[in-house]
C-alpha cells in the first residue's frame, strides 16, 4: 500500500478521498495563501492554484506521497478564492447569479522518499442559478460559502444552485480523482495501491 498525506483539512476533499476508497492522513499545511499570492502575483488562475497547491504540499514532510490542492473561481476575468466574510460572499453571489464561471483546481504531488514532484491544474465550467437577493442571503447565512473557493459548493447546500457543469465534477469539489491518478502514475506508483 502506498501512503498518502493530504496537505489540507478541507472536509470536502477528505470526504472525496474516503468515498473513493483511498487511505490517507491529513494535516494542515499552515500556508498564508493571501500573503503568498500578494508576494508572487501569479498572472493566471491556473498559475495561482498551482502555486498554492505546491506551497501546501511543500509545507509538510511525510515518508509517502504528499498532495496539496487549491481551488479558485474565474468569473469575468476576476480570480475568486474564499470570501471569508458574509458581505463579500453576498456581493460575490450577486455577480455570480445567472452567470458562468470556470472553477480551477491545482494539484501538486510530492514523493517524500525520492523528492520527485509533479503538478496539474484541472478546470470545469460552472453555470450558476439566477438567485434572488433573499435566496443569496439565506444561503450565505448557512455559513457554508464563507470558507470555500468561489463562495459555493457542489457537494453541499450550494449544489442546488449549480445548474450545469462542463468538465470533471471532482474538480469542482476541489480535488480531481482523474488528476490524482495521473500524478500518482507519473511518479511511478500504482494508483490502486492507495485503496484500502
Amino acid at each position: 500500500m502506498t501512503k498518502l498525506l493530504l496537505a489540507s483539512t478541507s472536509p470536502a476533499r477528505k470526504r472525496l478521498l474516503s468515498d473513493a476508497g483511498i487511505v490517507f492522513e491529513s494535516r494542515s499545511p499552515g500556508v498564508d495563501e493571501d500573503a503568498l499570492v500578494e508576494a508572487v502575483r501569479p498572472p493566471t488562475i491556473q498559475d495561482m492554484t498551482l502555486l498554492l497547491a505546491r506551497a501546501k504540499a511543500e509545507a509538510v514532510t511525510f515518508d509517502g506521497l504528499v498532495l496539496g490542492c487549491d481551488s479558485a473561481l474565474l468569473l469575468d476575468g476576476e480570480m475568486l478564492g474564499k470570501p471569508h466574510l458574509p458581505e463579500v460572499a453576498i456581493a460575490r453571489w450577486q455577480k455570480m447569479r445567472g452567470q458562468t464561471g470556470i472553477l480551477c483546481s491545482g494539484h501538486w504531488l510530492i514523493d517524500g522518499e525520492t523528492g520527485e514532484a509533479t503538478g496539474k491544474v484541472t478546470q470545469t465550467t460552472v453555470k450558476f442559478a439566477n438567485l434572488t437577493d433573499e435566496q443569496i442571503h439565506k444561503y450565505v447565512a448557512t455559513g457554508e460559502p464563507l470558507q470555500v473557493a468561489g463562495a459555493f459548493t457542489i457537494d453541499g447546500i450550494g449544489g442546488a444552485f449549480v445548474e450545469r457543469i462542463e468538465g470533471d465534477y471532482h474538480t469542482v469539489v476541489g480535488l480531481s480523482l482523474v488528476a490524482l491518478r495521473e500524478l500518482v502514475t507519473e511518479l511511478g506508483h500504482d494508483y490502486q495501491s492507495l485503496w484500502r
